[in-house]
Parts: structure tokens; sequence; C-alpha cells
């Protein structure tokens, strides 16, 4: 049964949010209502004024609509009553993807604005990306989505609000666009992507060869991951108690126990369902996770559906080629345990004293945040290897960049030489041990011989 809440009108309008389930169909382990009261928040996090919603039960899909006709015919009534009281419904979300069909059916037996979860979404995301990355990538997504419908709003970049045109806007008008227009447009915005994932590349072997490890955050949307980010690294990113309330990736150093510099990178929160094309569209970005040193998946450990949000970040980072039970990079960090009781807050600090890839933490309190970063250190720690090194002491940067990537275990100055043990991830000694004015005279490489050039090497 609907239920009406609170109706003030937002500056996006208001919206009717339906989430259909199909009687007998699994559901991943998710209450349709806790689904529902997601719907909500995905509307309101766009401005959007909630007036009803409704979790709507199928015995099977129709083909036209999705919904049955005595359902379409009943949120038609709902529709006409709100707008014969002066409250007109501006848009209907359906959570659950709808064929442009079933789009177009559904708006004409409502005559309302009908969007899906993907178009919702997307929105959102046009709203919030900053940089001109996460521009590019969230409107390759939406002009794929857009491609195969009858709406023709991609045009519409000047929009004060700043999305993708799904739910319209005053004074707006459809433009007829020509498919080919569109083709080009996106063909375009593949080409530009490429440029960015070659920048990201570049940016990437930047850092290896500064021998600082990525550690990067990953989580469902509103799971902590912006505020245990500037916790651990005193940043001011923007972190809101809302879906998605940021999307453009940020990296800050930080400084391990050991004194090591790690670079942490905070990444798009995902969501159950997360539209295909945007995961294809924000490849680019996801490369951080794939090359990250270590993965800590930041999970709202209070949530009711924590374990459902837990499976729809798997099945994500499975799809980049990451098994997030078997990964040995991947930290589970429960978030938010001041938000627990007693009991369960103990049940989760017990079971990370019996873990070594899972942590309890509170982002908010900062609780458990040290020992967070003393479980990266010792990640980070395994499987190092002992190698001895000889480094020029006329090149400072070679010295520093030892100091960086490894721990110095003795030094020995001499001969214009600095003669040092250290320990080191193998991969960051293989990137010394190619770099002129550093030789390793001792560890797995120890055959290997790198001549020296006549003066420092930046």
């Amino acid at each position: 049964m609907a239920h009406l809440l609170k109706t003030n009108t937002g500056p996006s309008g208001r919206a009717v949010v339906l989430h259909p389930v199909r009687r007998g169909a699994p559901d991943g382990g998710r209450d349709p209502a806790d689904a529902l009261a997601e719907a909500e928040a995905l509307a309101r996090s766009i401005g959007l004024s909630v007036a009803a919603s409704e979790v709507l039960r199928l015995d099977a899909p129709v083909a036209a609509t999705l919904l049955g006709s005595g359902t379409v015919g009943r949120i038609a009534g709902m529709v006409r009553d709100a707008a014969d009281r002066g409250e007109p419904v501006d848009v209907v979300l359906v959570d659950h993807p709808l064929s442009p069909v079933q789009q177009r059916n559904l708006e004409r037996a409502w005559g309302s604005k009908v969007i899906d979860r993907t178009a919702l979404i997307l929105e959102i995301f046009g709203e919030r990306a900053r940089t001109r990355e996460g521009r590019l990538q969230v409107e390759l997504a939406a002009l794929a989505y857009q491609r195969s419908r009858l709406v023709r709003s991609w045009t519409h970049l000047a929009r004060l609000r700043g999305g993708f045109g799904f739910l319209g806007g005053p004074g707006e008008t459809q433009l007829e666009t020509d498919r080919r227009i569109l083709s080009d447009r996106i063909a375009k915005l593949r080409r530009e992507l490429g440029d960015v994932r070659r920048t990201r590349g570049l940016h990437r072997e930047a850092r290896q060869r500064a021998g600082h490890p990525v550690v990067a955050l990953v989580g469902y949307t509103n799971a902590g991951k912006s505020t245990l980010f500037n916790t651990v690294t005193g940043a001011a990113v923007h972190a809101q108690n809302q879906l998605f309330a940021t999307l453009d990736p940020t990296m800050r150093g930080v400084r391990l126990p050991s004194g090591r510099t790690v670079v942490l990178s905070d990444t798009v929160g995902f969501i159950s369902d997360l539209p295909h094309g945007l995961v294809e569209a924000f490849r680019a970005t996801l490369e951080e996770v794939q090359a990250a040193d270590v993965i800590l998946h930041v999970r709202d450990v209070a949530h009711p559906d924590t374990d459902a949000q837990k499976a729809d970040v798997a099945a994500t980072l499975g799809s980049l080629g990451i098994d997030a039970d078997c990964d040995p990079r991947v930290i589970d960090v429960a978030n938010k345990i001041d938000l627990l009781s007693e009991g369960e807050r103990a049940a989760v600090l017990n079971m990370a004293l019996r873990s070594e890839r899972f942590v309890g933490v509170s982002a908010l309190t900062g609780e458990g945040v040290n020992r967070l970063l003393e479980l990266v250190d010792r990640h980070l720690r395994s499987g190092q290897q002992q190698a001895e090194l000889e480094v020029d002491l006329s090149d400072g940067n070679a010295l520093a960049l030892v100091h960086a990537s490894t721990e110095v275990l003795s030094r020995d100055d001499q001969d214009g030489l600095a003669r040092m043990r250290v320990v080191g991830e193998p991969a960051a000694l293989r990137r010394l041990a190619a770099r002129g004015g550093i030789r390793l005279v001792a560890g797995d490489r120890a055959r290997a011989r790198v001549r020296r050039p006549a003066g420092p090497v930046a």
C-alpha cells in the first residue's frame, strides 16, 4: 500500500517512487522495504520531493508496461488525484529497468514523466561529476543509454542543474536528434576517454617510479569512504550522509606507522544494479582499483542490508577481474561500529582480532583507524625481501627514493657510495634496480648490475 510522505516541493519537483518485486524471484538477500528506502534516497539526492512510494508485487512482468493493467490503472488514479489536489506529480520513478516501449506506454497511461533506475543514477552522476574526466565518463554512459530511446535531451548540457535531461526542466524543448550526430558524439567521447586512460597510466607509472604503493577505497555508496578518507588523510573531501555524495576520485599521501608513505585513493561508490554502461564508462577510473597494492572494502556494518551490499560490491569488483574473497589485497573494513549495539560491536571487534583481512572502525570517531593503518602496513610488508643497495651519495633523488620505497635497516657511507641494507617489496626493489644511480648488490636480482651514470638522474 502506498504511503504518503511529507510533501515539501523540492527543486526538481514531486515524485512517486515504485519498487517492483516479482513474486518468488530471488532478492539477493535484500529486504524490499530497504530497497524501496534506497530508491527514495536516490530520488531525494537529486532534489526530488517524494510524495508517495510503494513496493509492487508482480506475478509476471508485462511486456508492454512491466506492471499489470490493474496496477497501472491504480497508479494513474493516484497521479490524477494528486493533480486535482494541486500537488501534481512531476516524475514517477520505477526502481527497475524499463525498455523504451515500457517507458513510453507508462508515460501515456500516467500522464507524467517516467524514468527507471538507470536513468536516475545517470542523472545523479551528471549533476555530481565535477572534473572534466568525470563529466566525460558520465556523458558517455548517458548517451549510450539514450541512443536506444525516444528521449533526445543529450544536448542540454547548459542546464543549471547540470544533469542529463532525464527529469526535464522548465522551459526545455525536446529536440529531434539525428542518430548519426549522436553516434559521432559517442565516438568522440571514447577517443577523449582513451586519452584520459593513457594519462592515468602515465601518472600510475610515475607513482610506481616514486615507490609509493597505492591503497584504494571501494565500497557501497554512503558506506563512509569519504569520511574515512578525510579521517586518515586530514583532507576535506566532501562527505555527506547521502548516496553518491562524491564521484570524482581523489588521492592523498598517507604516512603509515612504519614511516613509509602510501597513496590513498577514494573512488566512486558502487550500488546494486549499477548500470553496465556506467561501469564501462568509468573503466579509466576503476583501473586505479585494479592496479592498487591494497584494496580497502569499506562496509556500512550497521546497515540492515550490509551483507547484500557486500555482495553487490563483490560482483562489481568481479567484473574488474578482482575476487573479493580470494584476492589477498582486499581488506574488509567494517565501518560505523559506533552505530552498533554493544553486543554487535564486540562481535565485530572480536572477529577483527582473529583476522588479518578484517578490521572494525568508526570513520566518524576515529576508533580503529590506527589498527587499520597497521594492518595496511603489515599487508605491504608481507612478502617483502631484503636486499643490499649501493647508491651514489651525489644523487640525492636516488637516496630519497630508497628511503621512500623501502625500510632502511642499515647504512654505511664510504668512497662516495651509500651501502644500504633494506627491506622492500619485490616490485619496489625491481624499480630501484632499474634506476640509474642505484645498484642492487645482494638480493633476488643480485646478479643484475645496473651501470651508474656519470651524473645524477632525476
